[in-house]
């Protein structure tokens, strides 16, 4: 009976296993509606989107009876974009590249001089061009032995077949550029418009992070043979490059190429930008560069990028909780009475951006939204003047912009401000405005994240680091230790898509997550924060804050 039992349970883990498979392809399904780009040949469309040389939809069936077409039945649904596989469940999907595939058997793990990967087995017969063939049709091993329960049988035929397993030998013949036996190079970028003050720190923080990292003895670091034997091992100095943009945006692109020519990196880790990230965001997808949670108050909306990883969505997502607010609904009906809003930012901020954003949300609600660019120069009191009789007002202001309304009285009964630009807790609202004030507030708040942030703020006091902007450099720190401990799991398997894929599946998984309570990345996602509070300030006087709602994740 107990060998019953384990059966069962074994084919339990495996089902809900393969339902997490079908559950990334219907997700990736989504995100790659949106994919425009055409594939490199037909073994990269087979592989990543399902699409087989004739443009038809691929179509393959699984033992339960589950058949699948498409997007459903891509590859890099559970063997991912890298080939290198992944866990799913109790279930580990073993690497599928050339190298892994067709590696001749060893007895001896001492032999072993490619990679050591999860799942991988270099105790077996080698796969030749004909078995690969046989398993991926029949679910047969290079021994003729069954599959996992896990692997889906696909109709191929033989032009799509050659195509696909050209593509698997493809996959890993390239070294990882910013690599060398010695040293990880990698880059941070700053653009132009970025807070000199925000630069300072950031800086501060990864030039001390890389400093501690490179304390260790240095070396060349041996072959890796076992994760038991070597798994922290991993012994390479790390180096950054700091890479500063200047001039228009429409030059960055350029400037990008060349820093990337003269210096490959292996990733860009963290970096600062001020309004416009998309030349960067875009310049990382184009040349496969993984962009590690930078520091942008606006960053990329998009459904189809893989490179690109951010904490949040910063103002874009605080005017996604404003409209979530104002559009309140009750059984399905407006409970609200907002019927007029008023923005008000600066031309060339990061809250022009956010104004758009909410104007957008609003849009077919029955809310008429009105918005005022101030130039420099422009004295917000004169905006407010203009603001007077609307319903709401949402302020994408700066410090200095809010404190300048101190003496005014507030311009509606209902007041938006937004946390990021404002300043979060030091948001200097007057108190006549604190009673009608709400904060979009895309981070947890102080009690709740105390404990996460106490210990990067320790370091940074230990290391004499002056604390000029504690989220910036709290969320430095925090992107330092997610690379470090995913290239620690990653062992010597330097490649870019892997360490995309590892930091996906490993940051639900982490306890210390700064100012947020909580990060994820599923498929075909690329904000790990999703959500936020509307706070208030609890006293007239004071930095207190309450929340105004539960979490919201809009």
């Amino acid at each position: 009976m107990a060998g019953v039992r384990h059966i069962a349970l074994a084919r339990t883990l495996a089902a809900r296993a393969w339902l997490a498979c079908l559950l990334a392809a219907a997700l990736l399904a989504g995100a790659q509606k949106a994919f425009s780009a055409p594939p490199l040949d037909a073994g990269e469309s087979i592989y990543q989107h399902g699409i087989a040389g004739s443009g038809e939809a691929v179509e393959a069936s699984h033992d339960g009876g589950v058949h699948m077409s498409g997007a459903a039945a891509a590859c890099m649904n559970c063997h991912r974009r890298s080939g290198l596989g992944t866990r799913e469940g109790n279930s580990t999907i073993p690497p599928i590249s050339g190298q892994y595939l067709f590696h001749a058997r060893i007895q001896n793990p001492e032999e072993l001089d490619i990679p050591y990967v999860d799942g991988m087995r270099a105790n077996r017969e080698p796969y030749t061009d004909a078995t690969v063939a046989r398993a991926i049709r029949e679910g047969l091993d290079s021994e003729g032995k069954p599959l996992s329960y896990l692997m889906p049988q696909f109709a191929l035929n033989d032009a799509d077949m050659a195509a696909l397993i050209g593509y698997l030998k493809r996959l890993d013949q390239r070294r990882a550029p910013g690599v060398t036996d010695t040293v990880l190079h990698f880059a941070t970028i700053i653009t132009p418009d970025a807070d000199p003050v925000k630069r300072r720190g950031m800086l501060d923080v990864l030039e001390h992070y890389f400093t501690d990292k490179n304390a260790s003895p240095l070396g060349a670091t041996p072959p890796l043979r076992t994760s038991r034997k070597m798994m922290f091992m991993v012994n390479r100095r790390w180096e950054l490059h700091v890479w500063e943009l200047h001039g228009a945006p429409e030059t960055w692109h350029e400037q990008l190429k060349q820093y990337l020519a003269q210096q490959p990196v292996f990733a860009v880790l963290s970096g600062l930008g001020g309004k416009n990230w998309a030349p960067v965001h875009d310049f990382c997808e184009q040349q496969a560069v993984p962009c590690l949670f930078p520091n942008v108050d606006v960053p990329v909306e998009t459904d189809h990028d893989f490179y690109s990883m951010y904490f949040s969505k910063g103002v874009l997502l605080e005017a996604e909780l404003i409209a979530k607010r104002i559009l309140a609904a009750d059984n399905g009906e407006r409970k609200g009475t907002v019927k007029t809003v008023r923005q008000i930012y600066r031309a060339g901020d990061s809250g022009e951006a956010a104004a758009q954003a909410l104007a957008n949300a609003l849009k077919g609600h029955g809310v008429n939204v009105s918005s005022r660019a101030l130039a420099p120069g422009d004295r917000v009191a004169e905006a407010l003047h203009s603001a007077r009789g609307t319903d709401a007002l949402v302020l994408w202001l700066r410090p200095p912009d809010i404190a300048a309304v101190a003496g005014k009285p507030p311009a509606s009964t209902q007041v938006f401000v937004s946390g990021l630009m404002g300043g979060l807790d030091r948001t200097p609202l007057p108190a006549n405005w604190r009673g009608a004030t709400r904060i979009a507030y895309p981070v947890d708040l102080p009690e709740g994240r105390r404990v996460r942030v106490d210990y990067a703020f320790g370091w940074f006091a230990i290391r004499r680091i002056p604390i000029v902007d504690e989220r910036v450099q709290a969320d430095t720190y925090l992107a330092c230790g997610l690379l470090a401990e995913t290239l620690s799991h990653m062992v010597d398997a330097f490649v870019r898509d892997y360490l995309v894929e590892r930091i996906d599946d490993m940051l639900e998984h982490r306890i210390l997550t700064g100012y947020y309570p909580r990060l994820t990345l599923a498929p075909g996602q690329r904000y790990a924060s999703k959500g936020g509070y509307i706070v208030r300030f609890a006293e007239p006087e004071g930095m207190r804050l309450v929340a105004d709602s539960a979490w919201i994740v809009p």
